[in-house]
C-alpha cells in the first residue's frame, strides 16, 4: 500500500511539471505566432483564425470610396454532391459527403477590393492569392467526386445600401471555375488536350467513333460557380471580419468526357479591411 501511494503522488507530479511546461501547441486553434516546427504536420496551416463570438462590431464606409480586403482565408466545413432523386417525382437533392483530401482545402492570402458604390452598394472584386484547391468527396455508396474549390475572379456584392460592414453585410456573386485537369494531362488510356493519343481506338468504326467522340475529344473546360459571405463578426478596432460561407460550383467534367454535378460548399471565412492605399 505504501508503495501505491508512493507511486501515485510521483505521477501527480510529474502531470503537473508536463502541464506546467507545456507551451499551449496543442491547444491552439490558429497558426498565428507559431513557428514552423509548431505547424507542420499538425493540419493548423488549414484552418483559418476566427473571431471572438461576443464581437459585434461594425467598420464604417463611404460612397465612392474603395477599401482592400486582405488575408480572406475560406474554410471549408461541409460538403454536398447533387444527386437525381430515384423517383422521377422527386426533385434531385444534395447528399452529404466525405472529404477524401488531406488537410489542404481552405483558400487563403486571398485579397481584393470593395468598392462602395454611388447608390451605397458594396462591390467585392477577388484579385489574386492561393484561390483554388483541388478536392475529393465521397457520397454514400463509395461514389467519389473530385472538383477544383476555387474564388477566382470572384464578384460578389450586397443586395442593399450599407453605411458600414457589419453583422447583417452579406456578399453574393459568381466566379470562374477552371478545369480540374490541365492541358497536359493523360487519362488511363494515354489521351490528352496538349499531348498522348487522340484516339483510344486503333481502327474504329463509324459506330464506335460516335460512341467514343466525347471520350476521345479532350477539352479544358471551365464552369461558372456562386457563393454567399455572410457577415457574422466585426471588430472595428482591428478591421477584422468574420463569417459563414455556402458555395455551388461543378465538379470535374474528365476534360470534357461527363458531365459535371453540383457540388454545395459550407464553411466559414476571415478577412481584415483596411482604406486603400493612395
Amino acid at each position: 500500500m505504501r508503495y501505491r501511494a508512493v507511486l501515485v503522488a510521483f505521477l501527480a507530479l510529474c502531470l503537473s511539471f508536463l502541464t506546467a511546461c507545456s507551451d499551449g501547441t496543442a491547444n491552439a486553434t490558429s497558426p498565428e505566432g507559431l513557428t514552423y516546427e509548431q505547424v507542420v504536420n499538425t493540419g493548423l496551416a488549414n484552418i483559418c483564425p476566427q473571431l471572438s463570438e461576443t464581437t459585434r462590431g461594425s467598420i464604417p464606409v463611404k460612397a465612392g470610396e474603395k477599401y482592400l480586403l486582405t488575408d480572406l482565408c475560406i474554410e471549408p466545413k461541409e460538403y454536398f454532391v447533387k444527386e437525381e432523386a430515384l423517383n422521377k417525382r422527386r426533385e434531385a437533392e444534395f447528399v452529404k459527403g466525405r472529404v477524401l483530401t488531406r488537410s489542404t482545402t481552405t483558400l487563403d492570402q486571398i485579397r481584393g477590393t470593395i468598392e462602395v458604390g454611388e447608390d451605397g452598394r458594396l462591390t467585392f472584386t477577388e484579385e489574386d492569392g492561393i484561390d483554388f484547391q483541388p478536392i475529393t468527396v465521397q457520397i454514400p455508396g463509395g461514389e467519389q467526386f473530385p472538383f477544383l474549390f476555387t474564388v477566382k475572379n470572384l464578384v460578389a456584392a450586397t443586395e442593399t445600401s450599407a453605411e458600414s460592414i457589419n453583422a447583417s453585410v452579406d456578399f453574393e456573386g459568381t466566379f470562374k471555375v477552371p478545369s480540374y485537369r490541365g492541358a497536359v494531362f493523360l487519362d488511363p488510356k494515354g489521351r490528352g488536350v496538349a499531348s498522348g493519343y487522340d484516339n483510344a481506338v486503333a481502327l474504329p468504326s463509324q459506330a464506335d467513333r460516335e460512341e467514343f467522340l466525347r471520350a476521345n475529344t479532350k477539352r479544358t473546360l471551365s464552369g461558372e460557380g456562386e457563393i454567399s459571405l455572410q457577415v457574422t463578426k466585426v471588430d472595428s478596432a482591428t478591421g477584422e471580419i468574420a463569417g459563414v460561407f455556402e458555395s455551388i460550383q461543378p465538379s470535374d467534367t474528365d476534360l470534357g468526357a461527363d458531365e459535371p454535378e453540383d457540388i454545395k460548399i459550407r464553411g466559414i471565412f476571415y478577412g481584415i479591411i483596411e482604406p486603400e492605399a493612395l
